[in-house]
């Protein structure tokens, strides 16, 4: 294999690539030994990379032993010779090149003992020897001259029973030992308390070694008095401080914010997770997405995310842990994922086991049958419906559908009888999970614990089938999805989720403030003010999950900036302005310019007499690049390797500046098929769409279909379904979509907007693309488009043309 092609596989089966390095030297280990060996060096994925893109660099280093080498690689070499290799070479001292079965490291070389060290001159007797040891200042120390004049743990002690006079010197010194357990920290945590005692009492943040917030953790837990546990100095919070930034330790949050950079795919303003081979950054979202991260899930089989990692092999999020099963083709009783083909339990070993197959003599997977007769997946259905009893039957119109047949079984332990189904009001949903086309997904799904509990319980009766009853239950995922199902199903009437999730948000945090006062406040507020108007400008429309965010972080805001007021002994109605600009200057208030939205609303009410200016919007803060635009839009134009739909939603954004919240929720209705055009009704003038957006827009329609599976057998009225019956695809997924295609959504639509506002009036670009007038004029503005004489243009040309004609 060349090297670009081990630099590829060194990402995609990093694990793989070693063992074929080692096995390629090695011929006295069997690839399981190997591979054993290097899972047990490799660790994560990250670390099995790194060692795997070391080795294809320098695939010597097996046969020869030398650094410079990562420390991974040294580790490999002496896993394999305990293994038993002999080939493989042990890691060798880069000073003396004796063999190695431990080693020490500086830089990217390896020493033994005797090399490894450097001799300094002592500071106390001047003699160049091997350090032992350094000193309070930092200097070395040869073994003779150890600078340890008292113990360590009686310095300690000294100090924390300075503070409280009754604690207990055992307890003192455990926790020292605890937080200190070598004698060369215990001696640096003794220095350290004693150049500075304060650090027990509340300045923990100034701690130079991390020993000394866990001591301070230890005495607070041991209930010592006088011990106070550390605030982070940047946000006052009073949790766990991970790291030292700018000289004082503070919390996790402080720091992921202290490094927030622009993700180079998604745009998105995060903590980087990782960076590319460019050293660019990728945010978390980008890292677990990115298809070279992609794992074959041990349940499903799908390349997904991973969400558990088993002793037996990765689980997608969506995937619970494997139950235990007795396996269907070697009869072992351990975790078992359910077969995708027979819909039977096959464990993590027999997916993985070829074998050649009984009926065909083809050497492939086994996809059912025994071990003694394993059969391939081409030869799978005749064989898998002999063992059910209901396929067997030869009254059976249906043999060798092993899997609707459990399915059924399944749905009449849950539901009962199809007749008290149609009873209940579940016929519907029943008839549609025992024809799903998948029923091994129906079968994972109704083995989740949430959904076969709820679907009892209304079979049984013991739950009514009401929205009421199910939002009783803890919020789940899996219980949202079982609700949109009963919905698309029809055993439950639609609402607007959204509306209901936010009304039982704003309830449940009006409940949680003790102040009555504050309590009337808020309601007025949320309730009055906020949702008041979002239903008003809804319109009877169902509420989006952008606008259910927005009205959440605007009362969390508003609750933070009541109860800074209120940690100042200040209220809205005695709040001054000086106190609200020390507020805006304060870095730990948080949702500072969220919160001016609640302010203003309490100035207009009369409430305060303070205010905040509200922030006007200026234009795009992002450089808009009109070239990058039209140069994607023509690889969706013309590249048919990407799916239709993904290339319809990013021409409607790119072309016709449609966010990704509008295009997720457009139905086929905003598609007008004729016979020989296509039009795009946005606004109030349709848009004649032009090859091959309609042809591309033909496709989407005739061949629209969501990942849901269940519940989803009627067509949906949708142009875009997502994962859930009768749901759009969100708009996050969406902008996750685009973003692999290489567009920023806000970015692309902003460019679209500029471009099409300097070329269009304002009036017919509002009715063309759905927007507001003032929305439209304040793009021209911001493009200079100069339209100010259109309607007299329009005018003059109008009476010159019936000059003419008379």
């Amino acid at each position: 294999m060349t090297a670009a092609g081990h630099v590829g596989r060194a990402v995609s089966d990093p694990v793989g690539l070693i063992v074929d390095l080692v096995t390629a030297v090695e011929r006295r280990l069997e690839p399981g030994q190997v591979r054993a060996a290097v899972t047990g060096v490799a660790g994560g994925r990250a670390k099995s990379r790194r060692l795997a893109a070391a080795l294809a660099e320098r695939p010597a280093v097996l046969a020869d032993g030398r650094s410079p080498a990562p420390r991974a690689v040294g580790d490999l070499l002496i896993a394999l010779r305990k293994a038993g290799a002999r080939t493989v070479s042990p890691p060798c001292c880069a000073g003396c090149g004796k063999p190695l079965r431990t080693l020490q490291r500086r830089g990217q070389d390896w020493y033994c003992s005797v090399c490894g060290p450097q001799p300094e001159p002592c500071a106390a007797c001047g003699n160049v020897r091997r350090i032992a040891s350094r000193d309070r200042a930092g200097r070395p120390r040869c073994a003779r001259c150890p600078d340890a004049d008292r113990d360590p743990i009686a310095v300690v002690q000294h100090l924390v029973l300075a503070l409280d006079t009754g604690a207990g010197p055992e307890v003192i010194a455990a926790a020292a030992r605890r937080s200190a357990p070598r004698p060369s920290h215990q001696q640096k945590l003794a220095w350290v308390l004693e150049a500075d005692p304060d650090l027990l009492t509340g300045q923990g943040h100034r701690a130079p070694i991390p020993a000394v917030l866990r001591l301070i953790d230890l005495l607070d837990a041991a209930s010592i008095t006088g011990i106070v546990r550390p605030s982070c100095p940047r946000c006052h919070r009073q949790v766990r401080l991970a790291k030292p930034l700018d000289g004082q330790r503070v919390c996790r949050t402080c720091i992921a914010r202290s490094r927030i950079e622009e993700c180079i795919r998604c745009g998105a303003r995060r903590e980087p997770a990782t960076r590319d081979d460019q050293g660019r950054p990728l945010c978390p979202n980008c890292l677990v997405t990115d298809p070279a991260n992609l794992e074959l899930c041990l349940n499903c089989g799908r390349p997904r995310p991973v969400g558990t990692r088993t002793p037996d092999g990765p689980l997608c999020p969506s995937c619970p842990a494997l139950p235990l099963l007795t396996c269907s083709i070697c009869g072992a009783k351990q975790p078992c994922g359910i077969s995708r083909a027979t819909g039977l339990p096959w464990c993590p070993a027999c997916q993985r086991r070829p074998a050649a197959c009984s009926r065909c003599g083809r050497l492939a997977a086994i996809a059912s049958g025994t071990l003694t007769r394993p059969l391939c997946a081409d030869c799978t259905a005749p064989a898998a419906w002999r063992t059910c009893t209901t396929c067997s039957d030869p009254g059976y119109p249906h043999p060798g559908q092993c899997a609707r047949c459990l399915l059924s079984q399944r749905l009449g332990d849950l539901l009962g009888p199809p007749a008290a189904s149609r009873r209940l009001g579940l016929g519907t949903l029943r008839e549609n999970l025992a024809a799903t086309a998948h029923p091994g997904t129906a079968m994972r799904w109704l083995a989740k614990p949430a959904v076969a509990a709820v679907l009892s319980d209304l079979a049984a009766g013991r739950r009514a089938l009401t929205h009421q009853a199910l939002d009783e239950l803890p919020a789940s995922a899996p219980l949202a999805h079982l609700r949109q199902v009963l919905v698309a199903t029809g055993a439950l009437a639609e609402r607007d989720e959204h509306m209901a999730r936010l009304e039982r948000f704003l309830a449940g945090l009006l409940a949680s403030r003790p102040d009555p006062g504050q309590r009337k406040v808020l309601h007025h507020y949320t309730n009055w003010h906020l949702v008041r108007r979002l239903r008003r400008r809804n319109n009877g429309k169902h509420t989006t999950v952008q606008q259910f965010d927005a009205i959440r972080q605007r009362a969390q805001a508003a609750i933070a900036f009541l109860d800074w007021l209120g940690t100042r002994d200040l209220t809205l109605d005695t709040c001054q302005q000086a106190d609200l600009d020390r507020w805006l200057a304060d870095e730990s208030a948080t949702y500072r310019r969220p919160a001016g939205h609640f302010i203003r609303w309490a100035h207009a009410s009369k409430l305060t007499t303070v205010r905040v200016a509200a922030v006007r919007w200026n234009g795009p803060t992002q450089p808009l690049d009109d070239q990058h635009r039209w140069d994607i839009a023509r690889r969706l134009l013309h590249d048919d390797g990407i799916k239709p739909e993904d290339r319809l939603a990013g021409l409607f954004l790119l072309l016709y500046a449609q966010g990704p919240a509008a295009v997720s929720r457009m139905t086929t209705g905003h598609i007008q098929l004729g016979s020989c055009e296509v039009h795009l009704c946005l606004g109030q003038a349709p848009i004649v769409l032009p090859e091959p957006v309609a042809s591309l827009a033909r496709t989407v329609i005739a061949n629209r279909k969501g990942h849901a599976t269940i519940g989803a057998l009627n067509p949906s009225g949708w142009l875009f379904p997502g994962g859930q019956p009768g749901r759009p695809i969100s708009a996050t997924q969406l902008t996750v979509r685009l973003t692999n295609l290489g567009i920023r959504p806000n970015q692309a639509r902003s460019t679209a907007l500029f471009q099409l506002a300097a070329e269009i009036p304002a009036a017919i670009l509002a009715r063309t693309l759905g927007i507001h007038t003032d929305v439209a004029v304040t793009w021209q503005r911001l493009s200079a488009g100069d339209w100010g004489t259109y309607a007299a243009d329009v005018s003059r040309r109008t009476s010159t043309t019936r000059e003419f004609r008379s």
